[in-house]
């Protein structure tokens, strides 16, 4: 008697227009990857991040009170990002490329 294996992927069928494909086609190359590798992580990476997006996150009260404190103090600044903020672009006058 033959036994029926767990089915371990499941196919999903689109239609897309012919622009759509040539999208895809050109980043999966970029990227040295098929096209079916391509879409697959795409949609697996948009759809974690909605999943992420509607997490509820619990904590206790006290926990709560601790993250709304550090919150409501004041920001420090970062002197490295300060530095960055300053530099001029790399578009505008006075950009000195750093090595």
């Amino acid at each position: 008697m033959a036994t029926t294996a767990d089915r371990k992927e499941y196919p999903i069928s689109m239609r897309l227009p012919e622009s759509d494909v040539a999208m895809i086609d050109r980043a999966a190359t970029l990227r040295g990857r098929s096209r079916t590798d391509f879409v697959r992580d795409a949609a697996v990476r948009a759809a974690e991040e909605v999943v992420m997006e509607n997490r509820l996150i619990r904590m206790s009260p006290e926990g709560f009170a601790e993250f709304i404190d550090v919150l409501s103090r004041p920001a420090a600044p970062v002197s490295e990002m300060v530095d960055l903020a300053q530099r001029p672009a790399p578009w505008e006058p006075g950009y000195v490329a750093k090595r």
